[in-house]
């Protein structure tokens, strides 16, 4: 009676199906984890991107500072408003922005 049941395509489909259901679902690296190691990479490959560009922005901008005094002087008055002593600074603030 076990042969019966046991033939060649029945016992095919059933190691397919074990197989399947063993890799899509109890595997360490089932599907559902590789999805979302997937989808990890692909974030990581994004920032991976935007750092490069900002990596060549200020490597332009710290090139551009260490040739020209004017521009370091004027980055400096810009990001760190710094001023010589005999200068006032004013601030204007556009609320309509917020």
């Amino acid at each position: 009676m076990m042969r019966k049941y046991l033939n060649g395509k029945r016992l095919f489909f059933i190691i397919t199906l074990v197989f399947a259901v063993w890799m899509l679902f109890i595997d360490d690296f089932n599907v559902f984890h590789r999805l979302s190691l997937n989808k990890k990479i692909n974030s990581l490959e994004e920032q991976k991107e935007y750092y490069r560009k900002e990596i060549k922005r200020d490597s332009a901008l710290i090139k551009t500072l260490k040739n020209n005094p004017d521009s370091m002087e004027r980055y400096a008055r810009e990001k760190y408003l710094m001023k010589k002593k005999d200068e006032d600074i004013f601030l204007i603030i556009d609320e309509s922005e917020d």
